[in-house]
């Protein structure tokens, strides 16, 4: 497995050439890219930020469950942090194993999984200002000082 924080571009072309091997029959690859708008608000650039020592944990903690939940053989996550312009990686993610219908699941929940549970945080730039991007929202049986009913408001 290949998982890593970074502040370098991401190349894609190097890690899945390392991702791949000779009992493989398939690779799937989510390349997360910084898009020119937001909700119709023109995206200047996007700054990432992590409490590095743990998404690295928690982020091989996932790809070793992607593995045995999928059954795939392999897995490469990588996150870039720092000040990325419109067009660059943010995140790749490749997934391999000998049939391709497992490596279209575990890649998507690995994307979605990262993005719901990794302490990676994302600032969005605009011409008119900058935001933090929300995150998805916590569990209820998680969010601190929250309720169940609390949640339903």
């Amino acid at each position: 497995m290949h998982v890593a924080l970074t502040h370098a571009e991401i190349d894609s072309k190097a890690i899945l050439a390392a991702l791949k091997a000779g009992e493989d029959g398939a690779v799937t690859v989510f390349d997360g890219i910084v898009r020119n708008n937001t909700k119709g608000r023109a995206t200047l650039y996007l700054d990432y930020s992590a409490y590095d020592a743990m998404a690295l944990e928690q982020m091989r903690a996932l790809a070793t469950e992607a593995v045995t939940r999928f059954g795939v053989r392999d897995v490469a996550m990588v996150h870039r942090l720092g000040r990325l312009q419109v067009g660059e990686t943010s995140v790749l993610i490749a997934v391999a194993s000998a049939h391709r219908g497992v490596t279209f699941d575990a890649c998507r929940w690995l994307i979605d999984t990262l993005k719901k549970q990794v302490p990676i945080w994302k600032k969005e730039i605009f011409m008119d200002g900058a935001v933090w991007a929300p995150g998805e929202p916590f569990p209820a049986e998680v969010a601190l000082g929250r309720t169940a009913v609390d949640t339903d408001r």
